[in-house]
């Protein structure tokens, strides 16, 4: 059934896929918009290799582009007049758009594509299924979720501007979620386990709402989700979540480490599954300590919604954009096999 949908589905796009557009034609039907531009594609859930020419013969250039809930996939690029910049990437579509339990909205189907910066120009633009790409699923809460309104903003987010075509980021991250609620909603890895293809990456970051989960349940939640991963031929890499901003003098407190309410120090437990299941284990929380630590209480108040919100859990855009900075530098630690795709 799968292969005859994509069949279908294949032969549908490349009677829709988009020419190039020479440099004096007007934008194509699917987009509108000058500042930013905006397109909309009627397409299926899946994943698709958008390629674009960045850039104006007449004028300068300054073009970011983001997919879908605020994904952001590339970051300004600059172009001179008459400079043309092809870039390609690949880019994953779902149903809702954002996070999987439609929170915060379900968003439009298909696929949505802004082209933002200060001065954003697009040449050219084609849009085809990918082909067998290798996925990096996000299994995680509100601080990897795609965030459907700024100023929030989740790590996963800005994760898809650090990977080249032929991988590409299916964020599940969710709102609220702890490591039971995570393996239980059907919107969630009862959704995603499916679709885990043979040697695709489910990284698992979960802790923050498990704030009076035992150590043994937290345990047991997370060594089936990696059971789950393993049995699609998948490689789950666990995560240690990244800290609150929550200072004592100049260091962070257990509860900004989560160490929860009944005592359990979650990290510890995830790293000692890791070392027991030889499962990888991202850092998350011990990478985030020393940034956070390394700023100081005045300084690291822009990591996060401190001053927006009162919020010293969720990231602002540019905490988002450090610690998908920090999951990659964890993925080149590792070598795992997302490295070969980094930018």
């Amino acid at each position: 059934m799968y292969l005859k949908r994509l069949a279908l589905l294949t032969a549908a796009l490349n009677a829709a896929v988009l020419a190039p557009i020479p440099a004096s034609a007007a934008l194509p039907p699917q987009c509108s918009g000058t500042a930013p531009i905006r397109c909309s594609f009627n397409l299926a859930p899946g994943n698709y290799d958008v390629t674009v020419e960045l850039g104006s013969t007449s004028k300068a250039a300054n073009t970011s582009m983001s997919v879908e809930a605020r994904r952001q996939i590339l970051n300004p690029v600059s172009a001179t007049s008459g400079q043309l910049v092809r870039t390609r990437a690949t880019v994953n579509v779902r149903s809702p758009e954002g996070q999987p339990t439609g929170q915060g909205g379900t968003g439009t189907s298909g696929l949505q594509i802004t082209f933002s910066g200060t001065a954003p120009a697009v040449n050219s633009l084609t849009v085809t299924p990918a082909q067998a790409p290798l996925v990096a699923y996000l299994a995680g809460d509100s601080t990897v979720c795609d965030q459907p309104t700024a100023p929030y903003t989740g790590w996963g987010q800005y994760l898809p501007s650090r990977i080249r075509e032929g991988a590409v980021v299916a964020n599940y991250g969710d709102s609220g979620e702890s490591s039971g609620s995570f393996l239980s909603n059907r919107a969630l890895f009862p959704t995603m386990k499916p679709l885990i293809k043979s040697k695709d990456l489910v990284f698992i970051q979960l802790g923050h709402n498990d704030k009076t989960t035992s150590a043994t349940t937290f345990r047991d939640n997370l060594a089936k989700l990696v059971s789950g991963v393993r049995e699609r031929g998948g490689v789950p890499v666990l995560m240690t979540p990244p800290v609150r901003r929550l200072f004592s003098g100049d260091r962070l407190t257990g509860a900004a480490l989560h160490v929860n309410s009944v005592g359990v120090d979650l990290p510890a437990v995830i790293r000692a599954l890791g070392r027991s299941a030889n499962v990888p284990v991202i850092d998350l929380t011990a990478k985030s300590k020393a940034l956070v630590e390394s700023m100081g209480p005045s300084a690291s108040q822009a990591l996060y919604l401190t001053r927006e919100a009162g919020d010293n859990t969720h990231f602002s855009a540019r905490g988002g954009a450090e610690m998908a900075g920090l999951v990659v530098q964890g993925v080149r630690e590792l070598n795992l096999p997302l490295v070969s795709y980094l930018r």
